[in-house]
């Protein structure tokens, strides 16, 4: 799961932010509103997200709520691994500034900038996301085809007629914005 969901109500979204606060906020809007269909998203893949949200709000607070944070350096995620490369490779990350590591990560992050993979994880979670709660609308088969071919412009033609939250959501989920 990413550090962020979103939570709909319906076809209406009503809050961007981590687990624990979209939890509350997710109890908050059943408890308001009886049998409301409430839907949780992850940002990152666009998938649905079923939360827990029985008992009370300190139930969920506790089923949710953020780790405490402890002392001494913080936790970075770092996981020492193996890697096997050539000796021409192990003497040129010798020479590079900050060693090995370093230069290894930077490597890693620019290829992941410059990654068409991506391009494609974006559109596939605006897809999950579309088919959640777009599906049954006007134009959506073709606006995934527009999406999927990179037509833009096409894709917001064809979105422009929907619930104004279903839309500017899938079109964040595809294009970042």
């Amino acid at each position: 799961m990413t550090d962020t969901l979103t939570l709909f109500e319906g076809r209406v979204r009503l809050r961007t932010g981590p687990l624990h606060e979209i939890a509350l906020a997710a109890l908050e809007a059943q408890t308001r509103t009886g049998q409301a269909q409430i839907f949780v998203f992850d940002d990152v893949t666009g998938s649905a997200i079923d939360l827990d949200l029985s008992g009370a709000a300190q139930a969920v607070v506790d089923r949710y709520g953020p780790e405490p944070k402890g002392r001494g350096r913080p936790k970075l995620g770092v996981a020492a691994r193996e890697v096997t490369l050539l000796p021409r490779h192990w003497e040129w990350l010798a020479t590079q500034p900050g060693g090995a590591s370093v230069t290894l990560r930077k490597l890693v992050e620019q290829a992941r900038r410059d990654d068409t993979g991506q391009r494609r994880a974006r559109l596939d979670a605006a897809y999950r996301f579309g088919s959640a709660m777009a599906g049954d609308l006007a134009g959506f088969e073709d606006a995934v085809r527009a999406l999927y071919a990179g037509d833009r412009e096409g894709f917001d033609a064809r979105i422009a007629a929907w619930p104004a939250d279903v839309a500017g959501h899938m079109r964040r989920l595809a294009y970042g914005d």
